[in-house]
């Protein structure tokens, strides 16, 4: 059975999205989000919309 994009319910600073992130690629949490920090000061913010608006759509 393939794995699902879900928020994560046990790693989560403020949704869980990173933390879902990072469990659906395998990945450790803190290298995930330490990758989408860079990505908010490279865009100019932007990615902070994206992540309110995943917080939004993933499921639970």
């Amino acid at each position: 059975m393939a794995a699902k994009l879900r928020k994560s319910r046990t790693n989560k600073m403020l949704a869980g999205v990173c933390g879902g992130i990072a469990e659906y690629i395998g990945w450790d949490a803190t290298i995930v989000r330490i990758i989408y920090l860079v990505l908010i000061f490279s865009s100019f913010g932007t990615m902070v919309l994206f992540y309110f608006i995943l917080a939004l759509i993933m499921p639970d």
